[in-house]
């Protein structure tokens, strides 16, 4: 049977776990503290610098190189046809 819980009941507890209830308990309080100074003090920080590219120029720059790719794709299409025609003419030759 089990036993039934009233105003009489009583349990034991040792002078070393309440020691140890109240080492964790102030513990977790002074994280707490700890955690909120931290705060605190991150708030009062200098404000970081501003970027030193700003996303226009990035945007400029990112346009800059796609436009260069472009340009050298079609400088490659032009001397693979300059080959081609020498390749030709070498052809003839022999």
């Amino acid at each position: 049977m089990a036993k039934e819980l009233n105003e009489d009941t009583s349990f034991n507890v040792s002078i070393k776990t309440l020691g140890g209830i109240a080492a964790g308990i102030a513990t977790v309080v002074g994280m707490w503290f700890a955690l909120q100074a931290d705060i605190a003090e991150a708030r009062e920080l200098p404000v970081p610098p501003p970027p030193a590219i700003t996303h226009m120029e990035f945007d400029m720059k990112d346009q800059l190189v796609r436009q260069t790719i472009m340009t050298t794709q079609e400088d490659v299409k032009e001397i693979k046809a300059q080959l081609d025609k020498l390749n030709d003419k070498i052809d003839r030759l022999r």
